[in-house]
């Protein structure tokens, strides 16, 4: 749900003394990951994931099931709904089993739930940066009472009680498609650390000789902290987004689990996880199957982020 409260690499920016900027992103990181066997396991992962939500309406086209459309000849309405068969329903017309109740196909339902995962934790990770980077910079560089203002307003927001506001938020809200609400309500909450770890290291460089040059040529502030200030922290920035999007695809499941997240018949993991309680005694695949997508999904941003990080900054763990 919120950024991780890692705090700044002094490798990030340049030592003491230098007149250059610090160099961002080094350029064999690419490079030294695809060489790693669990971050190209991680990076292959999510590119399965990413490119499935993408084409959710070919795959399901291929697989004759959209994720609405229900069967009812894959469901044993004798026993209560129970999917017909072993493994809960799964067969050459359904590949991953169908939905205990309803026979809805659960492989077209993985595919847009990872669209609507995708979606949603995306779009709060790229307000919640253009949030924290922005707030960072102005509270780092400018101090004084700017500084004390937007300090107070993370504060306040670190210490409240973020997931009680947004159940209550959303509980209390139209249900129709919660999407971009979500986005909002987790941005909200998200951006106040980064821009803490921002406001940190902008502190420290503007003080370095580089931005004391700039500022002696006669460069506005606002050249100094968009051409010379931000750039030096886009290795932090690239890290801590990595590990920001596992966080916001865990807060939307959590969400939808609780049942104030994406309203049915939206699909989505972490309702298909709320919904399969009742079942998983009788029917565990229901329950495994996109436990098993999420799971993996979070972790491989997760570990990604960590091996990021240490490509990043050699010889830098937290």
């Amino acid at each position: 749900m919120t950024l991780p409260s890692t705090g700044p690499r002094p490798s990030a920016v340049s030592p003491p003394g230098t007149a250059e900027a610090a160099p961002g992103p080094r350029r064999g990181v690419t490079r030294t990951l695809l060489r790693d066997p669990v971050a190209a396991a991680c990076l292959g992962y999510i590119a399965l994931i990413v490119l499935m939500a993408v084409c959710a309406p070919l795959i399901v086209r291929i697989s004759g099931w959209n994720p609405y459309e229900f069967d009812q000849s894959a469901i044993d309405s004798d026993l209560g709904g129970i999917p017909a068969g072993s493994w809960g329903g799964i067969s050459g017309s359904h590949w991953l089993g169908v939905e205990p109740g309803s026979g809805r196909d659960v492989f077209a339902r993985i595919v847009y739930g990872a669209r609507s995962s995708l979606v949603i934790s995306l779009g709060a990770t790229v307000l919640t940066t253009a949030l924290g980077v922005v707030f960072g910079l102005l509270a780092g560089y400018f101090g004084g009472r700017t500084d004390m203002l937007i300090s107070r307003v993370m504060e306040f927001l670190m210490a409240f009680p973020a997931l009680i506001f947004m159940i209550a938020v959303l509980s209390a809200l139209p249900a129709e498609d919660r999407r971009y609400l979500l986005i909002v309500v987790i941005s909200v909450f998200g951006w106040p650390y980064l821009a803490r770890i921002v406001r940190g290291q902008t502190m420290s460089l503007k003080e370095r000789e580089f931005v004391e040059a700039a500022r002696a040529s006669g460069a506005s502030r606002t050249t100094i902290v968009f051409t010379e200030i931000l750039p030096n922290l886009r290795s932090t920035i690239l890290v801590m987004v990595t590990l920001a999007i596992p966080g916001y695809i865990g807060t939307e499941a959590g969400l939808s689990f609780l049942g104030v997240g994406l309203a049915p018949p939206t699909p989505s993991w972490g309702q298909m996880i709320a919904s399969s309680v009742n079942w998983y005694a009788v029917v565990p695949t229901y329950f495994l199957v996109p436990g098993a997508f999420l799971a993996l999904l979070v972790l491989s941003f997760m570990v990604l982020g960590d091996r990021l990080r240490t490509a990043v900054e050699p010889g830098g763990r937290s």
